[in-house]
C-alpha cells in the first residue's frame, strides 16, 4: 500500500534516512535493497546516468553506494550504514530513467550490513514517523512530485 503527500508516493514498509533521500527494504538473506525516494528523483529530475561501486567493495556509513546524474544535478546516493555492496541493479544501470517513472520498484544497489541489521536500521525512520516526516519536507519544502515518462 503506498500513501502520498503533495503528490510525492510514500511506502510506508519501507525505511527512509532522515532527509528522505533513499529509502531502505529488507531482502531475504540479510541483503538490503537501496534506492531512490519520489522526493529525491523529482528533486533531481530526469536522471541521465547511475553509477554503483563496484559489487564487493565495503562501504562505510555516509559514503556513497551509487552516484546519480541528472539534468541539473549529479550526487551521491548515501549509505546509511557500514555494508558490502552485493549488486547493482541492471535494469537502472541501462536505463536510468526508472528510477524517475517507478522509483520505489527501481532500486539502485543491493548492499549487505556489516552489522546486525537491528543495528543497521536504528539510524533509519520507518512507519507513522517516516510518513510525518516525508510530509514535513514536502511541505516545508513545497515539493510536489510528478512522473512523467520519456
Amino acid at each position: 500500500m503506498a500513501d502520498s503527500c503533495n503528490g510525492c508516493e510514500f511506502r510506508p514498509e519501507l525505511y527512509y534516512d532522515r532527509e528522505f533521500q533513499i529509502w531502505v527494504r529488507l531482502e531475504e538473506g540479510g541483503i538490503v535493497s537501496i534506492g531512490m525516494t519520489d522526493i529525491s528523483q523529482t528533486i533531481a529530475g530526469k536522471i541521465l546516468h547511475v553509477r554503483v561501486r563496484r559489487p564487493g567493495n565495503r562501504r562505510p556509513a555516509g559514503k556513497p553506494v551509487a552516484t546519480i546524474e541528472s539534468g541539473k544535478w549529479a550526487g551521491p546516493v548515501p549509505n546509511p550504514f557500514d555494508c558490502v555492496i552485493v549488486d547493482a541493479n541492471p535494469e537502472v544501470l541501462d536505463n536510468p530513467r526508472l528510477l524517475n517513472l517507478a522509483p520505489y520498484e527501481a532500486w539502485i544497489a543491493r548492499v549487505r550490513p556489516s552489522q546486525a541489521l537491528e543495528q543497521a536500521l536504528q539510524g533509519l525512520v520507518s512507519g507513522e514517523a517516516a510518513y510525518a516526516g516525508y510530509c514535513g519536507r514536502c511541505r516545508r519544502e513545497d515539493i510536489h512530485c510528478e512522473r512523467k515518462p520519456g
